[in-house]
């Protein structure tokens, strides 16, 4: 499951948080300082950054986005006016800013909004026109696909949550020239590689370990059977070029 880092000092900035969030969502992922912060970056799959105005120095924070630019930021807080030199400092790099206790009702969901898998979700957008994802239940499988990456997703799995059984799921799923299940699994976990490797501070191993891949050639070797390239050639690619490669390449079925 993805998780959003929290870096708010004192309050109860991440029990609001955690209020706000949807069942079923991210969890609240808590960091005392910098290092926690970072930490959590290198061992969970983080789909946004939620921090205090005053949370780090202008120089840490710079260093952190220098190492994970594209990930979101988002700024919660009650500010004062001392935190404008941090603010303008990583005006250039903040994904949103949200007002402590005029907000709070709506920070799940300003989170969730702006978060890698909302992007995600946003970037791939065409695809169910693209894949001939037509009937409802392949629609619902696409967004389940898009959305839970942070371990790899089986049939099984996907069929339970849908409340269908495999086989109803795998058959129904490919119908209509639509691609094979499995490889669209893969073709969102690729994508969601591609969006980590934007970022300096993750390697191809720290991708491939995040998202529950064996090794980093277990990545590649995904990679280059959905879109035709290896691991590290993700780091300069967007979603939508790996769907236009997976599409144009023809690579939409597997054995399995």
């Amino acid at each position: 499951m993805t998780a959003v880092a929290v870096l708010l000092g004192g309050g109860d900035g991440a029990a609001v948080l955690r209020r706000s969030l949807p069942r079923g969502g991210p969890k609240v992922a808590a960091c005392r300082n910098v290092a926690a912060l970072r930490r959590a970056l290198s061992s969970r799959l983080v789909d946004a950054v939620v921090m205090a105005p005053g949370a780090m120095p202008k120089d840490e924070l710079a260093a952190l986005r220098r190492d994970y630019p594209a990930l979101p930021l988002i700024i919660y807080g009650a500010f004062r006016p001392d935190d404008g030199p941090v603010l303008r400092a990583a005006a250039g790099t903040l994904t949103a800013v949200v007002v402590e206790g005029v907000d709070d009702a709506v920070l799940g969901d300003l989170v969730l909004r702006h978060s890698l898998t909302a992007r995600r979700r946003r970037a791939l957008a065409a695809a169910p026109r693209l894949l001939s994802l037509e009937d409802e239940l392949q629609r619902r499988a696409w967004l389940l696909a898009v959305e839970r990456v942070a371990a790899p997703w089986r049939t099984e799995a996907l069929a339970r949550a849908l409340r269908v059984s495999r086989e109803h799921l795998s058959r129904q799923f490919g119908a209509g020239g639509a691609p094979n299940l499995k490889r669209v699994i893969d073709l969102c976990r690729v994508v969601t590689a591609a969006q980590l490797l934007a970022n300096p501070g993750y390697a191809v191993a720290d991708a491939a370990r995040l998202l529950g891949f064996a090794s980093p050639s277990h990545l590649g070797g995904t990679a280059r059977r959905v879109a035709g390239v290896g691991a590290r050639e993700l780091q300069g690619m967007t979603p939508g070029d790996l769907l236009t490669r997976f599409v144009r390449l023809g690579r939409t079925r597997s054995r399995v």
